[in-house]
């Protein structure tokens, strides 16, 4: 009982200053950087020009948005932008396209902080970009051509608040950082539970089992065995566990930099048991295409994780 106590309390440790110390004060700064820049207009001019070179993609200016959004601010986002396009009558092939895309992409939740890890921003962002075009396409064109592409007269105007005068700009801060606050104590928990599990799997013996056993598979693929905890808490628990799990591998000297970057395309994405979950929620609709949409999005994971090998970190 004294070891469990233990691990409990390294575990709460490290959770809570991975999320007030590092998650809370990089995404109050993006955060109130993106609102401003909504509020200001910035982000209409920039999907009112993306969007039509992106719809050959099966982007519409709103999906457009949603890839801002899942990369700058946090893969939840989206949300909100997918119920609206359902609900303004976009097509299921459209939704579908959108949904892959988010799903490829990388989180800003993830990545901002991992940057303060080593994870070299430039790359990750600019393979997240295009690994969600592939997604989308690959969707709309393939996975999801047999979806219905009738939509209705599309309303695709970005309602959201205006930032005129200092009391205007000074509402959107305010604003952002609250829900920059609300993200990052509503990861604390996720980030408790990885944490013990990891801490109990190792002290328990049962992660140095799994590698031993698998250990004649990874020599022959040339992967690192630190990938078998990752991978598992990534596609059970999610991004934000896996951040977790990999800050606490990185101060105890068990994975490196190197790995960090070379994995981040395979790690850092919504596409796992709870992101699904959390973006199926959108609407029926939404949760009706997610099969073609995951299947298009592991196309666009698959490009990320190829160049995150390939590239210098």
């Amino acid at each position: 009982m004294e070891l469990l106590t233990q691990i409990i309390l390294d575990a709460g440790r490290s959770a809570v200053e991975l999320a007030l110390f590092v998650l809370l004060p990089i995404m109050v700064v993006m955060l109130s950087l993106m609102r401003i820049l909504e509020a200001r207009g910035v982000l209409d001019w920039v999907v009112a020009r993306l969007a039509p070179p992106l719809r050959p993609a099966g982007l519409t200016g709103l999906g457009v948005f949603a890839a801002l959004q899942i990369n700058f601010v946090s893969f939840a986002a989206p949300i909100a932008t997918l119920t609206m396009m359902e609900s303004r009558g976009a097509s299921d092939r459209h939704l579908a396209a959108t949904l892959a895309m988010v799903m490829a992409m990388a989180q800003a939740n993830v990545t901002f902080p991992m940057a303060a890890m080593g994870l070299s921003f430039g790359p990750a962002l600019l393979l997240s970009l295009v690994g969600g075009i592939v997604a989308a396409a690959a969707t709309y064109h393939g996975f999801g051509r047999s979806l219905s592409a009738a939509e209705a007269k599309l309303d695709e105007t970005l309602h959201h608040r205006v930032a005129d005068d200092a009391k205007g700009v000074l509402d959107v801060i305010n604003r952002a950082g609250a829900e920059a606050f609300k993200i990052s104590v509503g990861s604390i928990p996720m980030l408790v539970l990885a944490l013990v599990a990891v801490l109990a799997l190792r002290t328990s013996g049962a992660i140095d089992t799994l590698t031993a056993a698998l250990m004649p598979l990874l020599d022959a693929l040339g992967i690192d065995p630190a990938l078998i905890l990752l991978t598992l808490m990534k596609y059970i628990a999610g991004g934000t566990a896996m951040m977790g799990v990999m800050d606490e591998m990185l101060k105890s000297g068990a994975a490196d930099v190197a790995l960090l970057n070379a994995s981040a395309g395979f790690l850092i994405h919504p596409l796992d048991v709870a992101g699904v979950a959390i973006l199926m929620s959108a609407g029926p609709r939404v949760a009706r295409v997610w099969k073609p949409a995951a299947l298009g999005a592991i196309v666009g994971i698959a490009l990320r994780s190829a160049g995150h090998v390939l590239l210098p970190a």
